[in-house]
């Protein structure tokens, strides 16, 4: 879901969305590809490496890459999967104004990395160099567009090191969770640790949390959806990942009518945010979107039943691809759901 700002993006790049697992089994079988199973294994990591990236890219190497720089929020994935040293740089919101970490940054640990760009357009071509990647790696929106790899210097940055791109919209969450655990395996990652299949138990009853919280609250209509100064967005979940498998899960999911380039979102002008009937709102929390605290001179916004009702509740629009990641999310949306009464 974008503020102002990312709407200028997916004018320019089409791009942004806000967001049942397989087996942990399914995983370690390889729910990459052939060559990523092949290519997993410490016993592998002085042998040829390659793996099939959601462009249908075969990247190959002649060894397992060390030397991995990505986007914060897939940093933060690969961490939890169980990869830490192989991380030497990221691009993306990473450090807070104040100096403390961004939420998407997870278990990162921050100070051990090379932040290139801490910002939308930031991606420092000296430092991306000077660090001897040897993979870059980052979600991929719509078709061969790379997440927070500028436009303007991709054809610099990309021939300095292999790239890996995952599929993060119109499939639902799950999906690009088994991808970036396929890409943490072959790159050294351990999935049978406790720590991963740990997140993963947590994740699986998160999900059904959500399920049950449907069945004994049936009727919650759900909106998700982000505020600029001058427009209100809500989320498509039909093109959403995690929105999309909120979908799948049950939840009542408000489907905007007059969508923008892209298919993302419906923009609407403040007069009209209550279009859509809502008893529990689902609110962007980043930094770069208006918070409840901003957002309460806006009367349209202070009219809405579900804001009367105090029913609103943090949504990660760009959320961590992985299950220590997305558990939280899973559990915090049950929670609003068995709570909510119907107000819209």
């Amino acid at each position: 879901m974008p503020d102002a700002l990312s709407a200028r993006r997916l004018s320019r790049r089409g791009l942004l969305a806000a967001g049942g697992a397989a087996t942990l089994a399914a995983l370690l079988a390889g729910c990459g590809t052939d060559d990523t199973a092949k290519s997993s294994g410490s016993d592998n990591a002085a042998g040829p490496w390659s793996f099939t990236d959601d462009r249908n890219k075969k990247v190959e190497a002649g060894a397992r890459p060390a030397r991995v720089v990505a986007f914060t929020g897939v940093a933060a994935a690969l961490v939890d999967f169980g990869l830490d040293k192989q991380l030497v740089g990221v691009f993306g919101e990473t450090k807070r104004a104040d100096g403390t970490k961004d939420p998407q940054a997870g278990d990162l640990n921050v100070e051990g990395v090379e932040i290139l760009g801490n910002v939308w357009g930031e991606f420092s071509l000296e430092k991306y160099a000077a660090l001897r990647p040897e993979l870059l790696v980052t979600h991929m929106y719509d078709p061969d567009a790379l997440w927070y790899v500028p436009d303007e210097s991709k054809d610099k940055i990309l021939p300095l090191a292999p790239s890996v791109a995952i599929t993060t919209a119109r499939v639902p969450m799950t999906k690009p969770i088994e991808r970036y655990a396929a890409l943490a395996e072959s790159l050294g990652a351990d999935l049978t640790a406790k720590k991963v299949t740990d997140a993963k138990t947590r994740f699986d009853a998160a999900a059904d949390a959500v399920r049950q919280a449907v069945k004994a609250n049936p009727g919650i209509r759900v909106m998700a959806c982000s505020g600029s100064p001058d427009l209100f967005y809500v989320s498509n979940p039909k093109v959403s990942t995690d929105l999309m498998y909120f979908a799948e899960l049950g939840v009542d999911i408000v489907v905007p009518t007059k969508l923008e380039a892209g298919d993302y979102f419906e923009a609407l002008s403040w007069e009209n945010a209550g279009k859509f009937p809502a008893d529990l709102i689902l609110l962007d929390n980043r930094s770069t979107a208006l918070q409840p605290k901003d957002l309460a001179a806006k009367p349209t916004w202070a009219q809405l039943p579900a804001v009367r009702a105090n029913q609103v509740t943090p949504w990660d629009a760009v959320p961590r691809f992985s299950y220590a990641g997305a558990a939280p999310l899973l559990e915090n949306l049950a929670t609003a759901i068995r709570n909510a009464k119907k107000v819209g």
